[in-house]
């Protein structure tokens, strides 16, 4: 029983620095989501395609230069709260079907 006790003290002392490195990078997530965000400028939005057109600068996280295009978005609920002329950021991913934008947040 000792010998079992002992075992298994171990195995938490070993597992202890893992655990608590998963907790500390759960922290880390909205700082790399920021840093992954590209600026921009709605230029038109068409509810009805579910899309944005997008005058954007750099997008880092697909090594795009600046430039104007149509997006895809994720949600379409967030057709309801932009406007042409807003400046955002926002983070866009590429799938199947195209590039998609899946946050998009008021520029400060």
């Amino acid at each position: 029983m000792r010998a079992h006790l002992i075992r298994c003290a171990l195995a938490f002392a070993l597992a202890a620095p893992a655990l608590a490195q998963h907790t500390a990078g759960n922290d880390a997530a909205p700082a790399a989501t920021a840093a992954t965000m590209a600026d921009g400028e709605i230029r038109k939005v068409d509810k009805a395609a579910k899309k944005l057109t997008i005058r954007h600068g750099e997008i880092k996280s697909l090594d795009m230069p600046p430039m104007t295009m149509v997006f895809q978005v994720r949600d379409p609920a967030v057709l309801d709260t932009v406007k042409a002329g807003d400046r955002i950021r926002f983070s866009v991913e590429e799938s199947a079907t195209g590039l998609v934008v899946t946050d998009v947040r008021p520029a400060p």
